[in-house]
């Protein structure tokens, strides 16, 4: 027998859910990857990490490519389409580590209930967008804002005849704070919400506006699933959701062109620097981190649903360029932006314009100066809102499948599950719809740093030494036909760990920073969803060393062989048999102290 079974260690085997479903194309594996990038908190957080970071910031990202990103990339997909399984079960190369996969579970819990965010934002946009003067602009805004406010917006200046800039109010201090009127907006759906961080001593405030915004995102998404859950549905949905939100995207880029200032943004962007080159060895990795979703392991759940033979390291190569044009864009889009509300007072030095989630908040009220902007501001928040639907259903996706995979019993609930699951993380997530709740999520979002290189640094363990190079490489040429080269190889396990160990202490340090200066709420969600589900890594190792038989050494060596690891469909099984031959493939540990893997 060429691998072990669940029999051979007291265990239920594993048993594959034969109707799970594929792709409808395989190029659907690749647009769910790139829909993966449109995870747009990364450039909430670019207030601390990125500031100008042009095009040649971006540079150090190609090298984290081909250092780590790519072969990581390869291993997860492997992990996926060979197992057919999802981020928990297709653990079984190692079950010991099984746990890992639990964790991955956590972390998509942790994005996911306060992710609604990014959807409802736009839609308070879009919903709004239909009145017949913008709430936001210029003139929309004296129905609701107080001019004699200790605010003064970009609306209390405007363009003389020589092109300086006078003050309406004839307000003569030396230095002004301009505020934008469509962050002015967001704020006002919120009493205690007058800066850009609340008061943590203040008390807690509920937006019912935000919690009906939350309420119609959570129910799009169930009319979602209710619609689309079979797997090759989902596929093609999501194709055409990303090709609409890049299409849009593309418009949006081309309209923004003409915004006064853009022009002098888009230079900005070009324009080569060597402090963004340095700034960008440490913020790009960030983006890096983006590209195997929320919770660690997307990648491996979505490769599940690829053909045995699908060709993941061309697919691995495409995701990975895919991603980062998708980046470059929405920071062309960023830059514009920044240039617009700097053009706008650029003719004099005492006041600066206090930009706000540029691509989410201060964008309103860009749009709000164009022509038609009701329509801008449709076309482009629907974009914003697609970009957010598509992570959070993806996200959702992979989850349940990996639970589905995992839990036999539970195949027969899917809907109940689902709608289960989507139910609770749409009550859990009204925390978000509050004064804190709303501004301090970002802690969360930075706990990813830290978490996924842990997990990264794991996985390199499991696969490259545990269960070994050679065998790795046998099942990578056995599935796809070719090799996967030493070279790799030698940089994933001896090189890249030295760049997740990096990141692993740089995101514990900014972790615990920015928890600091957060809600403590929002601690103890990062307690319960991110740092205590680590414990299920041992947790879950102890308990299949208990389910095993010998000495604890004997234990824990059964515990980390392969187990039930194979292809899921008979011909391709039999062929791997075959292939294979009768040498044993699951002695990995046994022979650690005869050879260097």
């Amino acid at each position: 027998m060429v691998y072990e079974t669940s029999y051979g260690i007291g265990q239920k085997p594993f048993s594959p859910d034969l109707n799970r479903g594929k792709w409808e194309k395989p190029t659907d594996f690749v647009y769910a990857c790139f829909g993966l990038a449109l995870k747009l908190d990364v450039f909430v957080a670019s207030y601390w990490y990125f500031f100008d970071l042009g095009i040649f910031g971006m540079l150090p990202y190609y090298m984290y490519m081909v250092i780590y990103l790519i072969p990581i990339l390869v291993i997860h997909s492997f992990m996926g389409q060979f197992s057919s399984s999802g981020f928990i079960s297709a653990f079984r190369v190692s079950p010991f580590f099984k746990g890992m996969g639990y964790v991955s579970t956590f972390l998509t819990i942790s994005m996911l209930i306060y992710y609604g965010i990014f959807a409802a934002v736009p839609l308070l946009f879009i919903i709004n967008s239909v009145r017949p003067t913008l709430p936001w602009s210029c003139e929309g805004m004296k129905s609701w804002h107080n001019e004699s406010s200790e605010h003064l917006t970009i609306c209390n200046y405007f363009k003389a005849d020589d092109d300086s800039i006078k003050i309406k109010d004839n307000d003569t201090s030396d230095f002004k704070l301009l505020h934008i009127p469509s962050v002015l907006y967001f704020q006002n759906h919120f009493d205690m919400l007058e800066s850009r961080f609340p008061d943590l001593e203040r008390e807690y405030e509920l937006s019912w506006h935000f919690v009906g915004l939350f309420i119609l995102v959570w129910a799009i998404i169930a009319f979602i699933f209710y619609k689309f859950s079979e797997t090759a549905k989902f596929g093609r949905l999501l194709r055409y959701m990303v090709l609409i939100t890049l299409a849009l995207l593309g418009v949006c880029f081309v309209r923004f062109l003409f915004l006064p200032g853009s022009m002098k943004g888009l230079l900005a962007y070009l324009k080569p620097r060597r402090d963004d080159i340095l700034m960008g060895t440490g913020s790009t990795f960030i983006m890096v981190l983006q590209a195997f979703g929320a919770g660690w392991g997307s990648v491996m759940a979505l490769s599940s649903f690829n053909g045995f033979k699908a060709n993941i390291m061309t697919y691995s190569w495409i995701i990975s360029f895919g991603q980062i044009l998708i980046y470059i864009f929405f920071g062309l889009v960023t830059f514009m932006l920044e240039h617009y509300f700097e053009d706008q007072h650029s003719d004099n030095f005492n006041s600066h314009v206090l930009t706000h989630w540029l691509l989410f908040l201060s964008s309103g009220s860009a749009l709000a100066s164009l022509e038609w902007p009701n329509l801008w501001t449709f076309i482009y928040y629907t974009m914003l809102l697609l970009a957010s639907l598509i992570v959070m259903i993806t996200q959702i996706f992979t989850v349940l499948a990996s639970i589905f995979d995992e839990f036999e019993g539970l195949r027969k609930y899917k809907q109940k599950v689902t709608f289960g699951l989507i139910g609770g993380l749409a009550f859990c997530s009204f925390f978000f719809c509050t004064n804190h709740g709303i501004v301090y999520f970002s802690a969360l979002a930075l706990d990813a740093i830290w978490s996924h290189s842990l997990l990264h640094l794991l996985l390199i363990l499991v696969v490259l030494w545990i269960y070994g190079r050679e065998r790795f490489q046998r099942d990578i040429e056995f599935m796809l036909g070719q090799p996967f080269a030493s070279w790799k190889v030698f940089v994933l396990r001896f090189i890249a760990p030295l760049i997740l160990i990096i990141s692993l202490l740089m995101g514990i340090v900014v972790s615990i920073m920015e928890h600091s200066y957060s809600s403590v709420v929002v601690m103890i969600i990062s307690v319960f969803l991110v740092v205590i589900p680590l414990l299920s890594i041992p947790g879950y190792g102890l308990y299949s060393m208990y389910q095993s038989t010998g000495s604890c050494w004997e234990r824990f060596r059964r515990s980390c062989r392969p187990t039930d690891w194979y292809p899921v469909e008979m011909e391709h099984r039999q062929q791997y048999e075959e292939a294979v031959g009768n040498t044993d493939v699951t002695h990995q540990l046994f022979e650690v102290t005869d050879e260097v893997n």
